[in-house]
């Protein structure tokens, strides 16, 4: 974060967030664009026809009532079992999800309502079933080429075309479902989306020196929930106004209930609750968004399942150390604990707590280490990625490292009395037994 410039939050950032984890406003904008298409196209035909009827063309105007007709089967066809093949195929999905979620955890459903293939199969399988009644609508009992107003050709082609692109995000639609199954693929998104969180933290020089006294705090009046993100944008903006600097009191991911205070004042007044309204969002669960740390709880939980007895998968648990490691690598000489968001000017106007690299540390290897030490193979994995670390690690960032590493080995010893199998489990390897 340090060698990055730091770039102005966007304002609609965490709205577009939000839509993105609903699986509502995707096929909703596409069923409007594509009653809105439907009128485009009625237009076009009647337009078609009309000018064929003023160049005396009856021949060609009978010509497309043939064609029409010879396709109104096939919009009979699609408009009768484009329902009951959306009902199959996600029925299927979401089995599918289900066994996922059981095998690595719950909060991989998030990936599914996430992804950009599942909502854009869905609108435009709506939109093609949408759009195939509309064109049934527009058929015209009359075959007489002088009195017909309109002919659905351009609607009847546009049907076509709507199919032949469902049958194609169909294809992609099932690849990226039997990958949602996978264990690579599951924790390699996990990680990219945490590296855009991390890109997304801005960069730049520390506040220089400590805040201003504390003025006042503000409370949560809405709702109990999670704390998912906060309008960076819109913060920093009442907080110029007013000319103070705010300070985000609990982290993202804490669970917040009314009357606790969530943000606090620093050198004057507090900006008034109209310029503070829809800055600070909760909800059921924790996001991606900003939460720096919600990456390594869902890798740590897939590896800790991974280890319960009913699974037995330490394999998985190795993909997820691979994962972990990674991203500890990535952020192991970035300034943590303080995200100082500034305004145009570069005054710090939102101070935001983050977690500190102890606390990176013990999210990505406490728990899984709990239960390792009866697997070999993820106690081999373990050392390597902490002395693959305590490389990168400067000094000062070394002891929970340390730590980590001198607590394993106490608990294989205690674990595995034959000095053989101790020795082998406590032999440090990049793919734990390979």
């Amino acid at each position: 974060m340090s060698d990055r410039g730091y770039r102005p939050p966007r304002a609609l950032s965490p709205l577009r967030e939000h839509l993105r984890e609903t699986f509502w406003f995707a096929p909703t904008l596409t069923l409007v664009c594509a009653i809105a298409l439907w009128f485009a196209a009625s237009a076009v035909d009647e337009q078609l026809v009309s000018y064929l009827k003023d160049e005396q063309a009856y021949d060609e105007v009978k010509d497309l009532v043939s064609v029409a007709e010879d396709t109104k089967q096939i919009v009979v066809t699609v408009s009768s079992a484009m329902m009951t093949f959306i009902g199959v195929v996600f029925s299927i999905s979401l089995v599918a999800v289900q066994m996922a979620s059981g095998q690595l955890t719950p909060r991989v459903v998030r990936i599914f309502v996430r992804s950009r293939i599942s909502k854009l199969t869905l609108s435009v399988f709506l939109a093609t079933f949408v759009f195939s009644l509309l064109v049934l609508s527009s058929y015209e009992s009359e075959t007489d080429p002088r009195l017909i107003t309109s002919v659905p050709f351009v609607q009847s082609v546009l049907t076509a075309a709507l199919v032949g692109l469902s049958l194609l995000l169909f294809i992609a639609y099932v690849s990226s479902t039997l990958r949602l199954m996978q264990v690579g693929p599951v924790v390699d998104r996990i990680t990219r989306d945490s590296f855009r969180v991390l890109a997304r933290m801005p960069g730049g020089r520390p506040q220089e020196g400590p805040l201003a006294a504390e003025s006042g705090q503000l409370v949560h009046e809405g709702r109990a929930g999670v704390l998912r993100d906060v309008n960076v944008a819109r913060l920093v903006r009442a907080a110029r106004h007013q000319g103070v600097v705010l300070r985000l009191i609990p982290r993202l991911g804490d669970f917040v209930v009314p009357g606790t205070p969530v943000l606090a004042v620093h050198g004057g007044a507090a900006p008034p609750r109209s310029a503070l309204r829809y800055t600070v969002s909760v909800g059921v669960e924790r996001t991606l968004h900003q939460d720096l740390a919600f990456g390594l709880r869902q890798l740590s939980d897939i590896a800790l399942r991974a280890l319960s007895p009913a699974v037995n998968d330490p394999t998985t648990t190795v993909q997820c150390l691979d994962r972990i490691v990674q991203f500890l690598a990535a952020v192991v000489d970035l300034p943590l604990g303080a995200v100082h968001h500034r305004d145009r000017k570069g005054v710090v106007r939102l101070v935001q707590d983050v977690p500190e690299w102890a606390d990176l540390v013990d999210l990505g290897f406490e728990e899984v280490r709990r239960c390792a030490a009866n697997s070999p193979q993820v106690t081999r994995r373990l050392l390597a990625g902490i002395d693959d670390l305590l490389l990168l690690a400067p000094p000062g960032r070394q002891q929970p490292l340390v730590r980590h590493r001198a607590l394993l080995i106490q608990a294989v010893e205690r674990t595995v009395p034959d000095p053989a199998e101790r020795e082998f489990a406590l032999l440090p390897d990049r793919q734990g037994i390979g």
